[in-house]
């Protein structure tokens, strides 16, 4: 599998969805993804322009893994912190809205869980 398939897949794993999603969205068939995975394409320019809008990165990362040539580590952990907010968006919105107390409760069971 090609680096820009893995980088596609991350990115809808990230997203909560799957390939079935990410052609309806472009208006493709599976088919045609999973012909693109096997072979290790690089899909046509206007092919990796939709895929890269559906997913909300750039081309470029899709193609080289990053946006800029010349990107720090910061814009890497950026970019990281950007996809774990998208992965996890519903859980924080849901979080954001519960009172203190319930909030420092939630707190002391995933502390507790997370040490079993």
């Amino acid at each position: 599998m090609s680096d820009f398939w893995k980088r596609v897949e991350e990115e809808l794993d990230y997203l909560g969805k799957n390939k079935t999603y990410l052609a309806r969205k472009c208006g493709f068939s599976l088919t045609n993804i999973g012909k693109g995975i096997k072979l290790g394409s690089i899909p046509s320019a206007d092919t990796a322009v939709k895929i890269a809008a559906v997913l909300g990165v750039s081309v470029e990362y899709l193609v080289n893994g990053t946006n800029n040539p010349n990107s720090s580590k910061n814009h890497e952990e950026e970019q990281n912190q950007l996809r774990l907010y998208r992965k996890h968006s519903e859980i924080i919105k849901k979080c954001e809205e519960l009172s203190p107390e319930k909030e420092k409760l939630l707190v002391d069971f995933i502390s507790n869980f997370s040490n079993l």
